[in-house]
C-alpha cells in the first residue's frame, strides 16, 4: 500500500505509480521507523517484534557491524568501539563537543566534523548515523517487499544548518532519498493530535537523550503556525546521567584514574538509577569500578538538586522562547511533554 503520493501539479498518480514514503525518529537514544496505513500511523517492528531500535552501533575488527539490542550488550566491555549518542557529535567539530572528557571514545579531530576512532577505522558521526538509518530503511523494505520512494526524518527544531546537513547525508548514505527534514516539536505536536484540538496556543517541551528543544505553537483553523524555537543542541538525557554520576562520585570520594569501560558503566548505572527514580522515591546507584564496586543510596531530592542546573537551563530556554513569541504564560493553553528525558 503507498504510504505517500506524490504528484507535481496538474498531475494525479494512477494507482500503480503510488510510491512509498516512511517516517524515521532518528533519535539519540532509541530510533524507530513508521508508516501510514489506513490513514493511522504504525510504527514498524523487526522479526522479534522490537520497534525501538537502540540508536548504537558496535564496529568490530574483521569489518562487521552490530547494531541496536545487539550493540548495547557491549557498551560496557568495548566501550571504545560501541558508539552511542552518536546524534550529539553530527555536525560538529572537536571543539564543539563539551562532554567529551567523560567519554570513553578517542577523538579524531578533523576539519568540518570530529572523527571516533575504532578497530574497523576512524568512522565519522555520518557514517555511524547512516548504520542506523539503513537498519531502518531495510526493516521498512523487508515490510513491504519493495523499495522506498524516500523517507521524512525528524531534527531536534534547534539543530543548525550544519547538524540538519549531517543528517541529510547521512540518510543519503543509507541509501534513502531525504523527502523532508520536520522539526520534532511539530512532529510531535502532529502526533499528540494537537491538529484536531480546539484553536490555541500551545508549548511543546521536549527534552530527549542529548537535544533540548521548545517551541510555542499557535493552532488556527487546522493550522500551526510556529510563533518561537529555542533550545539546546547539547543539552538532554545524557547529561542528568553524567551530572548524577559525578555526584555519586562526588559523594563516595572517588573518580580518579577512571578506564574507558569505568566510563561506560557509570554512564549505564546513572540511567538505571535515574529511571528507577521515576517510581520510586530512593533508587540505588550500583557501578562496578576497576576491582570494586560503588554502591551509594540515591533520593529523589538528590538526582533533582544534582541535576537543578541543568533543568534551570531548560527553564531559560522555555522563558526566552514565551518572549520571543511575544506571549504569556497564562495564555498558553497545553503543553505537551515529548520524550524520554
Amino acid at each position: 500500500m503507498a504510504l505517500l503520493q506524490i504528484a507535481e501539479p496538474g498531475m494525479a498518480l494512477a494507482p500503480h505509480e503510488r510510491k512509498i514514503a516512511i517516517g524515521i525518529d532518528l533519535g539519540t537514544t532509541n530510533s524507530l521507523v513508521a508508516i501510514v496505513k489506513d490513514a493511522l500511523p504504525k510504527v514498524l517492528a523487526n522479526e522479534k517484534g522490537e520497534e525501538l531500535f537502540p540508536s548504537v552501533i558496535r564496529y568490530l575488527a574483521d569489518g562487521r557491524t552490530q547494531g541496536g539490542y545487539d550493540a548495547l550488550e557491549h557498551v560496557i566491555d568495548d566501550p571504545k568501539n560501541t558508539i552511542v549518542s552518536v546524534k550529539r557529535y553530527m555536525g560538529r567539530g572537536l571543539g564543539d563537543v563539551s562532554h567529551i572528557e567523560s567519554s570513553p571514545y578517542d577523538f579524531v579531530d578533523e576539519p568540518g566534523m570530529v572523527k571516533l576512532r575504532t578497530v574497523a577505522g576512524d568512522k565519522s558521526p555520518v557514517e555511524v548515523s547512516a548504520e542506523i538509518l539503513a537498519t531502518l530503511r531495510y526493516r521498512a523494505e523487508d515490510t513491504f517487499n519493495d523499495d522506498l520512494y524516500g523517507a521524512v526524518i525528524t531534527v531536534p527544531a534547534y539543530f543548525d544548518d550544519a547538524q540538519r546537513q549531517a543528517t541529510k547525508d547521512a540518510a543519503r548514505l543509507a541509501g534513502l532519498n531525504v523527502l523532508r527534514l520536520i522539526n520534532e516539536p511539530t512532529a510531535a505536536a502532529i502526533a499528540y493530535g494537537l491538529d484536531t484540538a480546539a484553536e490555541g496556543i500551545y508549548a511543546v517541551y521536549d527534552l530527549g537523550g542529548g537535544t533540548f528543544d521548545i517551541s510555542i505553537l499557535r493552532l488556527s483553523q487546522g493550522v500551526f503556525e510556529v510563533l518561537a524555537t529555542g533550545g539546546d543542541s547539547a543539552l538532554g538525557g545524557d547529561d542528568y546521567d553524567r551530572a548524577l554520576a559525578d555526584w555519586v562520585l562526588q559523594q563516595s570520594g572517588q573518580g580518579a584514574d577512571l578506564s574507558p569501560g569505568d566510563l561506560a558503566q557509570l554512564r549505564v548505572s546513572a540511567r538505571a538509577c535515574k529511571e528507577a527514580l521515576t517510581d520510586h522515591d530512593r533508587a540505588e546507584f550500583r557501578a562496578g569500578l576497576h576491582g570494586h564496586v560503588l554502591a551509594h543510596g540515591v533520593t529523589r531530592a538528590d538526582f533533582e538538586a544534582a541535576t537543578l542546573a541543568l533543568t534551570t537551563r531548560t527553564l531559560q530556554a522555555v522563558r526566552k522562547a514565551l518572549r520571543d513569541a511575544q506571549v504569556s504564560v497564562d495564555e498558553v493553553q497545553g503543553v505537551v511533554m515529548v520524550d524520554g528525558s
